[in-house]
């Protein structure tokens, strides 16, 4: 079962997300409290959104997080995936593309012309995953990211 996060999510959400940054090696990156993401998804201008994905017992064993961007060619909002994480125990239990599934269903209702996300160069698993689905990276884009004190130093 799919279906909006709530607010008594937030301890498995944020969980999950400890989880994946461990399987990305990045544990010690994690800065995010419960409190930042109960801001972030539930608070008085929610920046970000959730879906949950729960086993046949309730019990939550995945999630997507994702938030709106905005495409100046196509002149309308899209999603942005930011975390898709299904815990080991419940993957191949279709929960992955569940989840996908429903965001790109959110798109579509919505008028949105995109769904994006970003995936780790050596997780071979999850770009198999994706292009199953028909994803396709997208070749001639880099990433950059400015933070700590680069971010510092260009805000003057």
């Amino acid at each position: 079962m799919i279906r909006r996060a709530t607010v008594e999510d937030i301890p498995e959400i944020h969980a999950m997300v400890r989880e994946l940054a461990e399987y990305e090696k990045a544990l010690d990156e994690v800065r995010a409290s419960e409190e930042h993401l109960r801001e972030a998804l539930f608070g008085e201008h929610p920046a970000a959104f959730a879906h949950v994905a729960e086993d046949g017992e309730g019990a939550v064993v995945g999630f997507a997080l994702w938030f709106l961007n905005f495409s100046t060619w196509r002149g309308v909002h899209g999603i942005y995936l930011e975390d898709l994480y299904v815990r080991p125990t419940a993957r191949g239990g279709g929960y992955g593309k569940a989840l996908l599934t429903e965001l790109a269903r959110v798109c579509v209702e919505r008028g949105y012309e995109r769904l994006e996300w970003s995936v780790l160069k050596w997780n071979r698993p999850a770009i198999d995953f994706y292009e199953a689905m028909g994803a396709r990276v997208q070749g001639e884009w880099d990433v950059y990211r400015l933070t700590d004190e680069a971010l510092g130093r260009v805000a003057g």
